[in-house]
């Protein structure tokens, strides 16, 4: 499975995003999928899940109430609605596949990521 994530850019304090990142064939429905994110000099740390049924979604607790996540099936495709964001939400976001819990050692597909910043 192919990853490509997309839809990042610069942005305000307290302005959304909205990221994508579309699986190559038709293979990327059938997996689990999550949006993991790294700030520089820090680790890669988990932001959200959805299983490839998209009825379970977990989010950490750092950007609940602020993101969504959500997936379109038929394309192979997931979506991270960032609002009302923060300095701190300032990271290059990554999507991967294939994997279930917040660890990025639980997934077995990353794509390149796509850089978020969040300027004042």
């Amino acid at each position: 499975v192919q990853l490509q994530a997309s839809g990042g850019g610069l942005v305000q304090v307290g302005g959304s995003l909205r990221l994508s990142c579309s699986a190559s064939g038709r293979t990327g429905s059938r997996y689990n999928m999550g949006w993991f994110r790294q700030a520089p000099g820090k680790e890669r740390e988990f932001v959200a899940f959805i299983d490839r049924n998209g009825g379970s979604i977990k989010y950490a607790d750092s950007v609940k109430g602020r993101f969504t996540i959500s997936r379109d099936r038929a394309e192979s495709a997931i979506y991270l609605q960032m609002t009302n964001l923060k300095l701190e939400d300032t990271a290059l976001y990554t999507c991967a596949a294939a994997g279930w819990g917040t660890r990025p050692s639980d997934y077995s597909y990353w794509g390149q990521g796509t850089l978020v910043t969040v300027s004042s």
